[in-house]
């Protein structure tokens, strides 16, 4: 029998999390034929919730569960786990500035940060859903000493999807069809959604829609796409970014369809000029579990200036947390 991957979960009692374990236990993130074990961590202020969740998962019987721990002890929690889903933080509220996200969550990670580093698989591989993504995957990696910094992700699939989603209706195509879009930067406003090298059914993007409604539409839709969620439902998107999150750890265990890439928020080491201590959403390429930043692509000034806007925004972020580094 294969041997089981432990992954853990944080904020598993959470709406994310709700539409995500029930997936990831039929074998959508990581195949059919791989079975898990749940690791599941909440406050103790959750935990019979929690324990709710947790009966859930056992009357499905899932084939594929191999077991479930739960507690509210992170250390224990991350126990060898080889996959870590950071799902919980605080969440941001309507009018909520950005800069008190992230100070509120700023502990959380740092925390978290500290317990994989004594506690996970050498080669854990860490994703950071909870917002602001980016900076609160900064934080946990530079807590994690011991771990490939390398090996600390934040999620802006999300943000690609939506991106796909966007141009396959502008252009009357299917999702499948598109390729090549990229999100650059930071997992919010100042995003940059990417359509330099998108190609729809191998058509180059620019021979089918113009400027206009690429800077228009398409680029403040992606962008606002979440508030927009936010506003309609009266929460945040749960279901869309739970479907992400295990698009996400696929592509990086399975690999990216040859010829095309995916967006990813991964460590920075110089690439495009970026500085070398930050998490920044590049295209990537996954090939046999790793990935690489794809080189080489060219800018015009339009895009050259809302790359740099957005990683100037996640500098700023990076310097209001850097004591807990």
């Amino acid at each position: 029998m294969t041997k089981p991957v432990r992954v853990a979960v944080t904020g598993a009692a959470g709406q994310i999390s709700y539409s995500l374990l029930f997936r990831i236990a039929t074998g959508d993130m990581l195949g059919q034929d791989q079975p898990i074990i749940f690791q599941l961590l909440e406050i103790p202020e959750a935990m019979g919730v929690l324990d709710g969740v947790v009966k859930e998962l056992e009357d499905c019987s899932f084939p594929l569960l191999a077991d479930i721990t739960s507690g509210s002890d992170a250390e224990v929690i991350f126990g060898d786990t080889e996959i870590a889903i950071l799902v919980g933080a605080k969440p941001r509220s309507l009018g909520m500035e950005r800069s008190d996200l992230l100070a509120e969550n700023a502990a959380i990670f740092s925390g978290q940060g500290k317990a994989l580093n004594s506690s996970a698989d050498r080669n854990v591989r860490v994703l950071v859903v909870g917002n602001p993504a980016n900076s609160n995957a900064l934080i946990a990696a530079m807590n994690a000493p011991d771990l490939p910094r390398s090996n600390f992700t934040a999620m802006m699939r999300l943000d690609h999807n939506r991106a796909i989603h966007q141009l396959a209706a502008k252009t009357g195509s299917h999702t499948s069809l598109i390729e090549k879009v990229a999100i650059w930067g930071n997992h919010s406003a100042t995003q940059y959604p990417d359509l330099s090298n998108a190609l729809v059914d191998k058509t180059p993007v620019a021979q089918l829609v113009d400027d206009n409604w690429i800077q228009r539409s398409f680029i403040p839709t992606v962008q606002q796409r979440g508030v927009a969620i936010q506003e309609a439902r009266g929460s945040s998107s749960a279901a869309s970014a739970a479907s992400a999150a295990i698009d996400h750890i696929r592509t990086w265990v399975q690999g990216t369809p040859e010829g095309d890439w995916t967006s990813m928020a991964v460590a920075t080491t110089g690439s495009y000029g970026i500085d070398t201590d930050l998490i920044a959403s590049f295209p990537v390429e996954c090939r046999e579990g790793a990935y690489t930043i794809v080189e080489g692509l060219s800018f015009d000034a339009f895009s050259k200036k809302k790359i740099f806007d957005s990683i100037s925004e996640l500098k700023s972020e990076r310097d209001a947390v850097r004591h807990l580094f």
